[in-house]
């Protein structure tokens, strides 16, 4: 009897599935510390970002022929060891892609309305400061006609370059590893009607110079920052930047000081270099639109993600 390990939990529906091709998942919590005792029990693991699979546990489970994470990045397993060792890591790469780029466009829509300042103002000055606060919140912005600079242009920034466009926002995407993207628009109307659009990549100096509002969607496993200070002084006074992708990929430092200057409009952060205690500077600046890494914590987002994984660890472990 093959038995995996859902050590953070999985969507219901990708339980059931794997479950009927006579995989039998586990979805009891097992402490980071009893893992090299409790995983030699399991043929695989499946993990969010919690649980962490690194050297010492894989060399402490011989048993073990799998390792599944739910979700985009993999910094929390060792890849290459556990490749080295004959063991596969799969992970869920399109799942999420929809539910991250929605939030980063909330993040952007907080920040050019002000919703995430009045949100927190009104339930206790809405009353008798009313008129004060709509004439302090007056002053927003739209998206539409803002040029929206996109670092990273694989899933979820192909899909934030989507919706933007759908917004008539300019997209200058930026990704060394891709020339070009066609980008497929879907129109839900009466009839299946849609629009492709060719979208070529920019370097990062024109990008940065020109963005109103910058985005992040890349995988990032330590090391230096992608955007820091020297990044965020090219950036254009009063530019937004939103980070939805991993704690560390913007230099929290350099961007408290860019927006304690006013140099930065704003920003919408929903990860952070220490989580799950993030610096405090963070979570207090009124400049900030916060959330605390829910980037593909949606319903169906969780659902794509338990089925992705599913068909995968089904055509690893039975099919083979």
């Amino acid at each position: 009897m093959l038995r995996i390990l859902a050590n953070d939990g999985i969507h219901a529906d990708g339980k059931l599935k794997m479950e009927q091709a006579g995989i039998t998942v586990d979805t009891n919590k097992i402490a980071q510390e009893d893992l090299p005792t409790q995983l030699q029990n399991y043929d695989g693991i499946v993990v969010r970002s919690a649980t962490k699979v690194r050297k010492e546990l894989i060399d402490a489970c011989p048993n073990l022929k799998v390792i599944a994470r739910g979700g985009v990045g993999l910094d929390n397993i060792d890849v290459e060891y556990a490749k080295s060792k004959g063991i596969p890591v799969f992970n869920t790469p399109a799942a999420s892609s929809n539910s991250v780029a929605e939030l980063a466009l909330a993040h952007m829509m907080n920040l050019s309305r002000f919703l995430h300042r009045s949100n927190r103002i009104m339930p206790t000055e809405g009353v008798e400061n009313f008129k004060s606060l709509k004439k302090s919140y007056a002053k927003g912005s739209e998206l539409a006609g803002k040029t929206l600079g996109i670092i990273g242009l694989g899933r979820i920034g192909q899909e934030m370059a989507r919706i933007a466009l759908a917004l008539r926002m300019k997209v200058l995407p930026v990704d060394p590893m891709v020339s070009e993207a066609i980008i497929n628009i879907d129109l839900y109307s009466t009839e299946d009607v849609g629009l492709s659009i060719k979208l070529k990549t920019v370097n990062m100096s024109d990008m940065l110079t020109q963005a109103d509002y910058l985005t992040i969607h890349v995988p990032f496993a330590g090391g230096k920052s992608i955007i820091g200070k020297d990044e965020i002084a090219k950036m254009k006074k009063g530019a937004f930047i939103i980070n939805t992708s991993r704690g560390g990929v913007v230099e929290e430092n350099a961007l408290i000081e860019a927006l304690e200057s006013g140099h930065l409009g704003g920003a919408g952060l929903d990860v952070f270099e220490n989580e799950p205690t993030p610096d405090s500077r963070l979570l207090n600046m009124e400049t900030i639109s916060i959330s605390p890494h829910i980037g593909a914590s949606t319903n169906e987002a969780q659902r794509n993600i338990g089925l992705e994984l599913a068909d995968k660890l089904i055509n690893y472990l039975v099919k083979n």
